[in-house]
């Protein structure tokens, strides 16, 4: 019996932190739903944010704290303003101080520093005089303060300046891409990494820069296609991590490979190719944005629709699509994330699934994409 209670403890544990909750707003309050459409959390709330690392925060009484996810407070509402949490803790200002906090509200301990950032990927900002660096998780500092700008952390590295030239750090401070460029992309990826030396636009990789023939702009490297976009006298094309034309610039625009096809335009249409330069998908599209995992793609006639890699329309073009649009900023991604990409009508907001059909049959005044606890 104990070990069949353990067992159904572990179930639930794992159950409760492995659910994908959206934040939803109805009747001018806000609760989360679950993937099956129904209320986890029901609305209450007249403020609130995403979940982030198992915790949203909320408002009540003109002051914020955060729930877990089954909307118990986790930490009572007592503070003026709060941000995500992220590698275990959270930027909060109370008393017109802000600390960070982990999931108990205990405050970390960290060293002077002018301003507060947001932890990212295990580490977060610190600035000294007019120089930043980077602290860990532990309050201790990782960097020294020796850079005069560093930009966010994606998959552990950041784009980082000293005067007028660029380079790039991973998460443990270390230089990745020495500071000598005039500009540098900011996605590290196993491909390579876009910038420019003098005049020259080109593919930084094994510790090489790979010029482009001619290029005037690049686009980073999007997943693990091994090409990225560039543009060369007003037209766009591909190349690859030796800074080679695979495709040659022969579109008006480009956007990344991902399911082995690339959106591009002709004239002011839209249709995809393929790796070798073949269109695959006719043009005949007012936009188009790249594949997600599970194969659809938006698509704008007039408004936005989705296909699928033989370009048949799933998800018919009625729906808007512009992140832009949503009550929270700062998320643009677009089309599918995971299972669900959230949409938009005369009706309002609704998440639909790779079959097109509309969750739980219900749209929201506003909706934010699921995220995983």
């Amino acid at each position: 019996m104990k070990r069949i209670l353990t067992l159904l403890s572990l179930f639930f544990f794992v159950l409760s932190f492995g659910q994908e909750l959206a934040l939803v707003r109805e009747n001018d309050l806000f609760g989360y739903i679950n993937t099956s459409g129904e209320y986890a959390i029901q609305p209450q709330f007249e403020g609130a944010k995403n979940f982030s690392e198992g915790y949203a925060a909320v408002e009540k009484d003109k002051m914020w704290g955060y729930i877990d996810t089954k909307g118990n407070w986790a930490i009572e509402p007592t503070y003026d303003k709060v941000k995500y949490f992220n590698s275990g803790y959270a930027l909060v200002l109370k008393d017109d101080r802000w600390r960070y906090i982990d999931p108990t509200g205990k405050e970390l301990e960290v060293p002077s520093t002018e301003k507060f950032f947001d932890f990212e990927e295990g580490v977060a900002l610190i600035r000294q005089g007019d120089k930043i660096g980077l602290i860990g998780t532990d309050g201790k500092i990782v960097m020294e303060p020796t850079y005069d700008e560093i930009k966010s952390f994606r998959e552990g590295y950041a784009k980082v300046r000293k005067g007028e030239l660029w380079g790039m750090v991973n998460d443990k401070g270390k230089v990745v891409i020495p500071v000598e460029y005039e500009e540098i992309g900011n996605t590290w990826n196993e491909s390579g990494v876009y910038g420019k030396k003098g005049d020259s636009f080109g593919i930084i990789h094994n510790g090489s820069f790979n010029v482009i023939d001619g290029a005037d702009k690049v686009w980073n490297f999007h997943g693990n296609s091994g090409l990225t976009y560039a543009r060369k006298d007003k037209m766009t094309g591909f190349v690859n991590s030796k800074g080679e034309w695979v495709i040659q610039p022969i579109y008006k625009k480009a956007r990344a490979f991902s399911n082995g096809l690339a959106p591009v335009a002709e004239n002011k249409e839209w249709g995809f190719i393929n790796k070798e330069g073949k269109i695959v998908i006719d043009f005949q599209y007012r936009d188009a944005e790249v594949f997600s995992e599970n194969g659809l793609a938006p698509v704008k006639d007039k408004d936005w629709g989705f296909i699928d890699t033989s370009g048949n329309l799933i998800i018919p073009m009625e729906y808007d699509i512009t992140a832009g649009l949503a009550f929270l900023a700062g998320n643009n991604d677009k089309g599918f994330i995971g299972d669900y990409a959230r949409l938009k009508s005369k009706e309002g907001w609704g998440f639909f699934n790779a079959k097109g059909e509309l969750l739980g049959n219900k749209w929201y005044q506003n909706a934010e994409p699921f995220v995983k606890n």
